[in-house]
């Protein structure tokens, strides 16, 4: 089993739901990026998902696009990232990390040597945006021989053959993006999520994560009693952003338990 369906299936039995925050790696710093993910665990995220910096995003909003321009500055690439995952795992064996950037880097790289290097540093899954299924085959070839978790983007626009294509591909959990636009952007509709979500989960047996316009705990506790993950990303990023060196580990993992409090009372 891997790390993120043994993830699932051990907060299911704890009738909990999974908290999964992101954050672009390099961001605020080279040297805080590992730190950070430990905090993060502490503070109750259960899987990591971790931004490649990349300088053309297309669906990230001005908090990440500024995240990715300061990991580039800092000189932070795909194998800078892989070598954080490396680092992480010396000391933590269980949180599943998922990689979620473009294309382009891994391209550059090859997807053989990415998908190598990333199953050698840790990595659990990996989720390209500008992948949708019909277009992932090579990627996905190499995926699954080195047995990384591909995981796909669904949105409120997405068709029902999109939502059958993602089902028959996505291993691990299905991102479903609550708004249409980019992270950040506006506040989330629940009614319309709670609509979504059934024919989402009558193509696929996997997990279905929200996320985009999670803004607060009070949110974030309502969107957890409608799906399986609550994914937090522009959140943190302001929170790094608002913070220093000294106290962005803190203010960070203040946030998340905050989130994980609020999440975890709905089953008490």
């Amino acid at each position: 089993m891997s790390r993120i369906a043994a993830t699932f299936s051990k907060l299911k039995e704890q009738r909990k739901k999974a908290l999964i925050p992101f954050v672009t790696s390099g961001d605020p710093s080279p040297e805080l990026s590992v730190p950070l993910m430990h905090a993060m665990v502490k503070a109750g995220a259960d899987i990591i998902e971790l931004g490649v910096p990349f300088s053309d995003p297309m669906a990230d909003g001005p908090a990440i696009q500024r995240s990715s321009e300061r990991a580039i500055k800092n000189g932070v690439g795909v194998r800078n990232v892989l070598n954080y995952v490396t680092e992480f795992r010396k000391t933590n064996d269980v949180t599943p990390v998922v990689l979620m950037g473009y294309a382009n880097p891994i391209e550059h790289m090859g997807y053989e040597s990415f998908a190598k290097a990333a199953r050698a540093s840790g990595v659990d899954g990996v989720l390209v945006v500008d992948y949708p299924p019909e277009e992932s085959g090579d990627l996905f070839k190499y995926l699954d021989a080195h047995q990384l978790d591909p995981i796909f983007l669904l949105a409120p626009t997405s068709s029902d053959a999109r939502i059958a294509a993602v089902g028959k591909l996505a291993r691990g959990y299905v991102y479903y993006v609550s708004l249409k636009g980019v992270t950040g952007a506006a506040n989330i509709d629940l009614i319309e999520v709670a609509a979504k979500l059934p024919k989402i989960k009558s193509a696929t047996n996997l997990p279905v994560g929200v996320g985009f316009g999670i803004r607060d705990a009070a949110t974030a506790k309502l969107v957890a009693r409608i799906a399986d993950a609550v994914v937090i990303g522009s959140r943190i990023i302001q929170e790094i952003e608002n913070s220093n060196a000294s106290n962005v580990l803190e203010n960070v993992a203040q946030l998340l338990s905050g989130i994980r409090t609020a999440m975890d009372s709905n089953s008490a």
